[in-house]
């Protein structure tokens, strides 16, 4: 799995759903997994299932789920609870602390004001009612006894005052131990705790329901996303030589590689370096170009093989906002490169807006899957198709 913005880690499916739906209706790309696998969605959504489990086994599933996700620093990893504290919920934050490291705090509000769930001086309340006087009270498998979340958690109660700053509520939340219990009347309470926890930054782990998801939805801002479309041409077709030279005349940064370039593993790496340069400046639009005809001593494989290879390493190191390639051979080195089993095609965008002889579509499998791709054959289309494909390919990922 490519690394995430945002980890959540529920102990039950539809809690998961609920959860990341969240931060998509807040304009993150979230995605809801059922099974391992790669994903370049910001926000993705995992279940333990482990409710109804003991102390011991929710734990080792947390631990589990946490160290396959986090791959990475600057992922942030919200901890979803019931949101009438069913379940081993002290054992699973206990176990999500230790593979954080010291110094992280478990911020706890399990309210919900939107479905009635509140917390009231440390009491979670539904409809106003303590929660162990509700139905989840004689819950047949994971029944609750005990209302006051700072007692069952064994936790402090912080309280922020609305009139302090995040700041201020950061140093409290911190200063109150390594599990703490806040309470949330209200929505403008949580977006206070949302506040605090943003604070805190990495040092947090948020654990609640979908109400401070929401919130947290909000205040937590997702990675800057490249907007670079890669674009790469192995057609050597006099077609797909005008269409390379309108592109670059669009202000498109080009690399073309010389016969030498090729065929020298040293002035190969040279070559490579100088483009992955290029790349970390994230420019609009990066070409590739395969060059002229007239050396035949290069194999049109080998410049197939050698710009996928360069372009594949684009990839991994820049996270572009897509690929436009064309030939036949190049896309098929540059998909055997990215381990891509597959393209899911979507048409030609928009109202034909990627042109005629395009095919748009989305990365399957490989350690890039989801990454808009669009492909052209190198003998036909208008001098401006690459420019259109370009702009095809980066609207499709403006809108993931």
């Amino acid at each position: 799995m490519t690394g995430q913005d945002v980890v959540i880690i529920a102990d039950d499916v539809t809690g998961a759903g609920d959860t990341a739906v969240q931060f998509s209706n807040a304009g993150w790309t979230a995605e809801l997994k059922l099974r391992s696998g790669e994903s370049d969605a910001q926000v993705v959504a995992v279940s333990t299932d482990s409710r109804p489990c003991s102390d011991a086994d929710a734990a080792a599933r947390v631990r589990e789920a946490a160290k396959d996700l986090l791959r990475g620093d600057g992922t942030r990893v919200f901890k979803k609870i019931d949101s009438t504290v069913r379940g081993p919920i002290r054992a699973e934050i206990d176990a999500l602390l230790d593979v954080l490291g010291p110094g992280t705090t478990a911020v706890v509000c399990p309210a919900f004001p939107g479905v009635g769930r509140t917390v009231v001086d440390g009491s979670l309340l539904v409809d106003g009612r303590p929660v162990s006087e509700t139905s989840a009270g004689t819950d047949p498998v994971t029944p609750v006894t005990q209302s006051h979340v700072p007692t069952l958690l064994g936790a402090p109660l912080v309280r922020l005052d609305p009139d302090g700053s995040p700041a201020a509520w950061a140093r409290r939340l911190r200063d109150a131990g390594r599990v703490v219990v806040v309470d949330a009347e209200t929505d403008a309470d949580l977006d206070r705790v949302a506040r605090a926890v943003a604070e805190l930054g990495e040092s947090a782990l948020p654990v609640g329901a979908g109400g401070l998801a929401g919130a947290l939805a909000h205040h937590w801002r997702p990675s800057e996303r490249s907007r670079t479309v890669l674009v790469v041409v192995t057609s050597l077709h006099s077609a797909a030589r005008e269409q390379a030279r309108a592109l670059a005349g669009t202000g498109a940064t080009c690399h073309e590689p010389t016969a030498r370039q090729l065929l020298d593993e040293g002035e190969w790496s040279s070559f490579s370096a100088e483009v992955l340069a290029s790349a970390a400046g994230q420019p609009d639009t990066l070409l590739l170009s395969a060059p002229e005809r007239a050396d035949e001593a290069v194999p049109p494989a080998l410049v197939a093989r050698r710009l996928a290879d360069v372009a594949a390493r684009v990839v991994r190191a820049t996270g572009p906002a897509g690929l436009v390639v064309t030939g036949g051979d190049g896309a098929r080195a540059l998909l055997d490169h990215l381990d891509g089993t597959g393209i899911r095609l979507h048409g030609d965008g928009p109202g034909g807006q990627a042109g005629p002889g395009v095919a748009l579509g989305t990365l399957v499998g490989g350690w890039a899957a989801g990454l808009p791709v669009a492909t052209k054959a190198g003998g036909f289309g208008d001098p401006d198709v690459l420019i259109k494909a370009a702009d095809a390919v980066r609207e499709k990922r403006s809108v993931r």
